[in-house]
């Protein structure tokens, strides 16, 4: 049995798609069933998501100190924006220390020794505990490692990308390099934001994040994407168990991921995620 560690939880729908009451409901929920990675960003709803988990932080301080809490900053990745970022994401957050941090996407400006510099520091000072790189691919991620190690900075040591059953910037070259680097692998969006579900077969869902956040439709409706989604339904429909729980279970147990990242908008889809966890026998895939 797959531990409960390799579930995070994503807090993308905390103030867009859910209010504070019900955000809080599902993080007393996500602890409760052992879950202790929480991972936001300071575009999530222009930093309202990472106030309602600093609030709820500040009101479980006992069970915050077990907690690991992820957020992400966005470029333009100069010394000054990365500081002042942080600085607002701490205050957002409860002002303790960042345990990890990520930049969100990659700019040309994170090549930039300053910036690698300004990361180094706020290691150094306390402010961050761990860098990470959101949506960088192989070549991004190798580039950002040289410069940091030839300049004996700290190195990014957790990747975040995109990775389900229909989408994957998470090649397996690209896992085993991780691996061989030591860089944890970090996956987000394992239902592909409901495209797996089917419920945007008819067209998109009103108030589902592809309709919040219509570019992200880009990503999933295409011909391969569709082709997946297709084989996933005639998976589904021999096996009798839901789309949702079979993509959840395909992400879940691919090698060399070291964490999933799940969301939802009711308790229901945490209890959905761990059962994907009781389920790594992929034979069904056949592939």
């Amino acid at each position: 049995m797959t531990s409960v560690a390799k579930i995070g939880f994503g807090c993308v729908t905390f103030g867009r798609e859910i209010d504070e009451t019900t955000s809080f409901k599902l993080l007393d929920y996500a602890i409760e069933r052992g879950i202790s990675h929480f991972d936001t960003a300071a575009a999530y709803a222009n930093g309202t998501s990472e106030e309602i988990l600093g609030k709820w932080l500040r009101m479980h301080s006992a069970e915050s100190t077990e907690l690991t809490i992820a957020t992400k900053i966005l470029p333009p990745y100069t010394p000054e924006k990365i500081s002042e970022h942080v600085s607002k994401s701490r205050e957002r957050l409860g002002g303790n220390a960042i345990d990890l941090l990520y930049l969100h996407t990659w700019d040309e400006t994170a090549e930039k020794i300053e910036a690698l510099q300004t990361l180094d520091y706020l290691v150094a000072s306390g402010a961050v505990k761990v860098i990470g790189a959101s949506n960088y691919d192989m070549t991004q991620l190798s580039r950002a490692l040289e410069l940091q190690r030839e300049n004996s900075l700290t190195r990014v040591s957790v990747v975040q990308n995109n990775f389900n059953y229909a989408v994957s910037d998470f090649s397996s070259e690209f896992r085993e390099f991780c691996t061989t680097k030591n860089i944890e692998t970090v996956g987000y969006s394992p239902l592909g934001a409901g495209f797996l579900t089917g419920k945007h077969k008819h067209g998109v869902e009103p108030g589902s994040r592809f309709d919040v956040i219509p570019g992200h439709q880009d990503v999933y409706f295409h011909e391969a994407a569709e082709a997946r989604l297709q084989r996933l339904e005639a998976i589904s429909a021999k096996s009798g168990h839901s789309q949702a729980h079979l993509a959840l279970a395909w992400a879940m147990h691919q090698p060399k991921i070291r964490r999933i990242l799940v969301g939802g908008r009711t308790t229901n889809h945490i209890d959905q995620a761990l059962a994907a966890l009781d389920h790594d026998d992929l034979t069904i895939f056949g592939d």
